[in-house]
């Protein structure tokens, strides 16, 4: 199939899923360019299977908002505009929120009730930053952390497929930590598309070298010494960025 790379090397007992993962992996690397069209026969002689598998994968990247569905022409790669970018940067900012709510609220003292708003928060953040981080928190901090470093290498390279791995990695064990897993998942879900739409936008970029947002470790950092305020304002930063780049090259 023109514009497809897959080796064809999947097994039998996960090609729905393989598939489904390949299939993720060219739309987010951009092989697959946004509007592409094919159909479950073109998948299914890439890689030498039956159709089932592969309608099934298709069916499931579909559900996920990342493909177009035509009951007569086959599948299309989702072309995403500037104001389903804002979306879902919303929608990811409201998650984020929750997380970081939960975080707060496990360390709201005692006897607090009195205060309000921002006294609240403030005595919250520092009963937190008292308190020593339990192992297995710290633990997993430390490997989000490391992914972190990763991600923020590969964005300060301005390489964006290694960039994208990382990032989707570092949030999905950061939700799973602070956050319940229907949430967990649903963030997962929401940075797949927002990071597709990005990539549309992005490839028409020569050089990414300084253009990419690169704060995974102070994030980390500020979590790991409870201070919710600072992570706050990094995932606004984060998001108001990654707004803004986007908004940028679609009206260019």
């Amino acid at each position: 199939m023109p514009g497809f790379s897959g080796t064809g090397a999947v097994t039998r007992s996960t090609l729905r899923q393989q598939i489904a993962d390949a299939l993720r992996d060219e739309v987010l690397s951009g092989r697959l360019q946004p509007g592409r069209e094919f159909t479950v026969k073109e998948i299914a002689e890439q890689y030498g299977v039956s159709a089932t598998p592969v309608r099934e994968a298709l069916v499931d990247l579909s559900a996920q908002g990342l493909l177009d569905a035509d009951q007569h022409r086959g599948f299309r790669v989702r072309v995403y505009s500037a104001a389903a970018f804002r979306e879902m940067i919303e929608a990811r900012a409201l998650v984020t929120e929750g997380m970081f709510r939960v975080l707060a609220d496990a360390g709201e003292a005692p006897g607090g009730g009195a205060e309000t708003g921002g006294a609240r928060a403030r005595s919250r953040t520092r009963a937190m930053q008292r308190e020593p981080l339990d192992p297995r928190t710290a633990a997993v901090l430390a490997g989000v952390r490391r992914r972190g470093e990763e991600a923020q290498r590969a964005a300060t390279a301005g390489d964006l497929t290694v960039l994208i791995g990382y990032d989707l990695r570092f949030w999905r064990e950061l939700s799973a930590l602070y956050g319940n897993a229907h949430l967990a998942d649903f963030l997962h879900r929401l940075r797949v598309q927002s990071w597709v739409c990005a990539v549309q936008q992005l490839r028409r970029l020569g050089d990414l070298r300084g253009v990419l947002w690169c704060g995974h470790t102070e994030l980390v950092d500020a979590l790991a010494s409870r201070d919710i305020t600072t992570a706050q304002t990094l995932v606004s930063a984060y998001n108001a960025h990654s707004l803004a780049l986007v908004e940028r090259l679609c009206a260019a």
